[in-house]
């Protein structure tokens, strides 16, 4: 295991274990050892949103996109810097990145729902009703939500 691997671990298992505050000082000190992991990165931009601070999340996210990320981690950074940038008013590029994110993981059905939020800022409300309501009637499990799934899809297409 590579010593920024075990460090990186033992971080997060620190923030796991609720200890936020400090966490983002270690990660920028792993990160100034270790400039070229994109999983030091990634963390480093989550971290920060946790700590509220979007506006530093941001290049993180962008660096560890950039740096190349495993699918799972890609996923999940690709949906926190669309997320970070409709937080920061960045809407345009916020659904620039979902829409991005929804290509590359057509299954991943979060990107609807947080692209559907950044659109309903923009004020594109038909769209952001008919992402959710697509989403609903494809992933819920709720018997009423199923029976009527043809009636909803049907609404959510004349939208």
């Amino acid at each position: 295991m590579s010593d920024w691997k075990s460090e990186l671990d033992a971080i997060i298992g620190a923030r796991h274990g609720g200890q936020v505050d400090h966490v983002l000082g270690l990660l920028q000190k792993l990160d100034a050892r270790f400039p070229h992991v994109p999983e030091i990165a990634y963390q480093l931009a989550w971290t920060s949103e946790v700590l509220d601070r979007a506006a530093e999340a941001v290049p993180h996210y962008e660096r560890a996109i950039a740096l190349g990320l495993a699918p799972n981690e890609l996923a999940g950074a690709l949906l926190g810097l669309g997320s970070t940038l409709r937080h920061t008013g960045q809407f345009a590029r916020s659904a620039e990145v979902l829409r991005s994110g929804q290509t590359q993981f057509p299954d991943n059905r979060e990107f609807d729902v947080f692209l559907a939020l950044t659109l309903h800022e923009q004020g594109n409300h038909a769209e952001a009703t008919q992402l959710l309501l697509l989403a609903l009637a494809d992933t819920s499990e709720d018997p009423g939500i199923t029976a009527y799934q043809r009636s909803i899809r049907h609404e959510a297409n004349r939208l």
